[in-house]
């Protein structure tokens, strides 16, 4: 009888511990941290738009700490960097991630951020490469919780594209799952698990793609000031990617994800972060002015909302700490500028690059003097200048100077000065110097003018270091959230440390941003 009496008594105090509020009035531990991505979700569209927002978006702008002065503290300034620096708070300089791809010099040949030869693709074409994270030299909010938890947290990353599935969810996820347009399924890679997992065959054999094929995208809330279009699949996959039902797809799977992984059920905060990428295939068809652009921002805002409804019905939004931003902004089209009498244009890489190598030839003699380049980053022939005994900084300044010759080129960077600290002491100096990992980084860089781009023809482009690249929204929200309108300059590399000081974490190692405490209850 003693000892029944005793245990019972160890049970309610147990109990009474368990539901005791936290120490110093803190607010409870979020079950799920959700990280969410709008892929070239300038932050104007989160205003301009802003009327027609009734769902997702809405809440966010209602409830959430909304830092409308945020920006990206890189260069350049595209999906895998901005990505990669959402939950480690790491510029490239720490994380080693410094664009979709660069000139990898060990090989001689072109990499992307996630491409990993040591890996097969699951899902797709058999005995295709996979992708991982293994570029990655940091770790993630995702990774930090695991090593804190014993491995029992659970991390997912979702998108359309994979290196925006992989890089958010960091090195030690339990899956990292991306749209292929070859087959209409999501895939992984053999980094993660031998066999994909049943719930996402499942998914896949159901052929929940198939059912966009045939689908016509009309917009959602006609407006006279906005011309009505219409776009059709075509039955292609690539067409589905670049529509509404490419994010609906991503919403579907992470819907998937909560449930088979049972996210923020299991007694730890878990991390399932998404990337909607169909707003950026679109962004860069049209451009930001464009009708399409507006209503697949309206689509997103209805979309989340019926995610945030879903996950108020299996966790309780309450207990959800939500993190939203975009990877990066796009300019205006040209043709717009012109229109306006504003300035921009076109300046094609290829021209940039063909000037630098004749400098080169006039000046050092024959020889294939560019090793490889992404967009107007130049690498040089190591073995060339060697060959001929040259110093490589008198190369990288002689290029440097041809491309600054130039019209519209706005300011050049050699590898030398980015490493000595000789530049300009300013925000674009700053954000091109963040973006500088020796190891990895180009010799040379090239920055056009503002609202001038580096493509040809048509379209819409990003990765410069100006604002409308820059500027993107931050909104946190959840338990220890206060909610408001923030003025104050923000980073997105702020996000992660300030995850970790909710989450009671060590930072990211390579994390370089702030705490936002002016958000924090």
């Amino acid at each position: 009888m003693v000892r029944r009496t005793f245990v019972t008594a160890l049970l309610c105090l147990a109990a009474a511990v368990a539901a005791a509020p936290p120490k110093n009035g803190a607010p409870p531990r979020p079950k799920l941290v959700l990280g969410i991505v709008i892929d070239q979700f300038r932050y104007d569209y989160f205003t301009r738009f802003e009327a027609d927002y009734t769902g997702g978006l809405a809440r966010l702008h209602e409830r959430g700490a909304v830092f409308t002065n945020a920006y990206l503290d890189h260069y350049p300034t595209v999906t895998a960097i901005g990505h990669s620096t959402f939950l480690t708070g790491a510029t490239p300089a720490f994380s080693g991630i410094v664009g979709n791809d660069w000139f990898e010099r060990e090989t001689g040949r072109k990499v992307t951020s996630v491409s990993d030869p040591n890996v097969k693709l699951l899902g797709g074409k058999p005995d295709a490469e996979g992708s991982s994270p293994h570029r990655l030299l940091v770790t993630t909010i995702g990774d930090e919780l695991k090593l804190a938890g014993n491995g029992k947290p659970r991390v997912i990353g979702i998108s359309s594209k994979d290196r925006a599935a992989i890089l958010p969810a960091g090195r030690s996820a339990d899956g990292a799952y991306w749209f292929d347009e070859n087959t209409g399924n999501f895939v992984s890679s053999t980094y993660y698990f031998d066999v994909l997992p049943k719930w996402v065959a499942d998914f896949n054999a159901a052929r929940n793609a198939d059912r966009f094929l045939v689908a016509e995208w009309t917009p959602l809330v006609p407006s006279p000031d906005w011309p009505s279009f219409s776009r059709k699949m075509n039955g292609t996959y690539a067409a589905l990617e670049a529509s509404p039902y490419a994010n609906e797809l991503v919403k579907q799977l992470a819907e998937r994800a909560i449930e088979a992984e049972q996210l923020g059920a299991r007694g730890v905060t878990d991390v399932l972060t998404l990337s909607f990428s169909g707003n950026d295939y679109v962004g860069h068809a049209v451009g930001p002015h464009a009708p399409e652009v507006r209503d697949i921002a309206i689509r997103g805002d209805r979309m989340l909302g019926e995610f945030f409804d879903y996950i108020d019905r299996k966790i309780g939004m309450a207990n959800v700490l939500v993190v939203f931003t975009a990877d990066h902004g796009v300019a205006p089209l040209p043709e717009t500028m012109q229109k306006y009498r504003g300035p921009g244009g076109r300046l094609p890489a290829a021209k940039v690059i063909a000037a630098m190598e004749q400098a080169l030839i006039a000046r050092f003699g024959e020889g294939k003097w560019v090793a490889g380049s992404s967009a107007t980053s130049v690498y040089f022939n190591r073995e060339l200048i060697a060959s001929k005994n040259l110093a490589a900084a008198d190369v990288h300044s002689v290029a440097a100077a041809a491309a600054a010759a130039l019209p519209n080129v706005f300011r050049t960077y050699t590898r030398e000065q980015l490493a000595a600290g000789q530049f300009a002491p300013d925000v674009v100096s700053q954000r091109v110097s963040s973006g500088f990992y020796g190891p990895r980084s180009a010799d040379v860089f090239v920055i056009l003018n503002p609202y001038w781009v580096q493509s040809t023809g048509h379209g819409a482009d990003h990765g410069s270091p100006f604002n409308y690249d820059a500027h993107v929204p931050i909104v946190l929200m959840g338990p220890g959230i206060r909610p408001g309108v923030y003025e104050n300059r923000a980073a997105e590399n702020d996000i992660a440390p300030t995850l970790a000081s909710i989450l009671g974490l060590e930072p990211p190692g390579g994390s370089v941003g702030r705490v936002l405490l002016e958000a924090i209850e």
